[in-house]
């Protein structure tokens, strides 16, 4: 067991570069899965706990996966195996792409339910539905999924909600379907485009990702092809809103400004500084932010993976911030953390009401699962004195050396184990 010991005060300067995007990287990974000839080489991948374990995943059904450096090398055209049964399916919850990847390949997956952060109820009756509409039958039984079809024929396919997970995942299936899935009501975020155009690159024929009808026509076999994922939209906002809480001047090198603009504008309505550039942007502020109000929602809306940053930046503007989490119903759990720290909020169902304090004090807090963990961080590099972060597995698993690219910026945090 480690921590973080974040020692506050200091004012963020420098760059920073920001890596792969975790949310695309971890359903590309597996897509990689479908081609039957040639071999997928995967740059720009980030180095965190969720890729490590995918890789786990895609080794024990026979997949041929090399890592040099942020690239991956996944060769699975002699891959037979379609059952995964190992524990690390349990503890991420992007393994459902497993799902749509296998199926779409070899019309058959046998694999243990998704895990992953406790942020609210996250079903996957969407998925499901997608996957009976073009043919499959699906039986869940202890814990395990098992999804077979003796065809994949396309279909007309409206989700009941915006998910990105069933979005991506109907997608892969009947990206080998026959015949024209159209998919309505889809999600519209940057990672889903990033797959789509994935497959494309291995022949697929996907039109409209990035709108809210996505129209796929199946083909009979995909190949090997050579790509790099995009930039991390939330490691980007999540720096963004820290270098808000310090004070000084960070640049974050390796984004794409179009991702951040709903970020970019809150944090500017704030009275922050924010320069775009063609790959990069410019955060500045020298304090007196002003409190203002959020509401998450779908891409291109306010990213709820944000929201608790964001929360604790608005913890110590002035006046009264009120934030509305429409997306998931339990990610304000890190608030009993923030008030250990001095914040005033009161919550009231799936609203936050913020009243801005003039500092936050250090504590012993815990990382209550991988983007509130993000928010203890900011909490404390902008509190006084020293805070320990507990709980720190669920940050490896979505922010690859998060403290060494703090420290460079001027940040104090070091990594100990527990009996230090």
């Amino acid at each position: 067991m480690e921590r973080l010991v974040v020692t506050g005060g200091n004012p963020l300067r420098g760059a920073v570069d920001i890596t792969g995007a975790k949310n695309a990287a971890v359903a590309i990974l597996p897509a990689a899965l479908m081609a039957s000839k040639n071999v997928c080489v995967i740059d720009n991948v980030p180095d965190i706990e969720d890729i490590s374990c995918m890789e786990t995943i895609m080794k024990s059904i026979g997949a041929k996966v090399e890592r040099k450096g942020n690239a991956f090398h996944v060769d699975s055209t002699e891959l037979t195996t379609t059952e995964a049964l190992i524990e690390e399916m349990r503890k991420m919850r992007g393994s459902y792409y497993l799902i749509g990847a296998l199926l779409g390949r070899f019309k058959k997956v046998k694999v243990e339910l998704p895990g992953g952060c406790h942020i609210g109820v996250r079903p996957i009756d969407q998925h499901i539905k997608g996957f009976e509409a073009l043919g499959a039958k699906v039986d869940i039984k202890h814990g395990i999924a098992e999804v077979t079809a003796d065809r994949l024929i396309g279909a007309n396919i409206y989700l009941d909600v915006v998910s990105v997970g069933a979005t991506i995942n109907v997608m892969l299936a009947a990206a080998l379907a026959e015949g024209e899935t159209t998919l309505e009501n889809a999600a519209k975020e940057p990672h889903v485009v990033d797959v789509a155009n994935f497959l494309n690159s291995m022949g697929a024929k996907i039109k409209g990702a990035g709108t809210d009808v996505i129209k796929i026509l199946g083909v009979k076999e995909l190949s090997g092809c050579d790509y790099s994922v995009i930039p991390d939209q939330i490691e980007a906002g999540t720096f963004m809103i820290a270098a808000a809480a310090c004070g000084g001047e960070v640049t974050l090198n390796n984004v794409i400004p179009k991702h951040l603009e709903s970020i970019t504008a809150k944090l500017i309505e704030m009275g922050v500084e924010v320069e775009e550039n063609d790959d990069s942007v410019t955060v500045r502020t020298n304090g007196n932010l002003k409190g203002v109000n959020v509401k998450t929602l779908p891409y291109p809306g306010f990213p709820t993976d944000v929201q608790q940053p964001m929360t604790t930046l608005l913890s110590v503007a002035k006046g009264r911030s009120v934030v509305h989490e429409s997306i998931w119903e339990s990610r304000f759990k890190f608030i009993d953390e923030l008030k250990k720290m001095g914040a005033n909020i009161k919550v009231e169902g799936r609203v936050a009401i913020v009243d801005g304090v003039e500092r936050l004090t250090g504590a012993t807090v815990v990382a209550n699962d991988l983007r509130a963990g993000a928010a203890m961080i900011i909490a404390g590099l902008m509190a006084e004195g020293e805070t320990i972060v507990t709980d720190i597995g669920h940050i490896d698993r979505g922010y690859p050396n998060i403290e060494n690219k703090f420290n460079k910026l001027g940040g104090n945090i070091r990594r100990i184990s527990v009996g230090e």
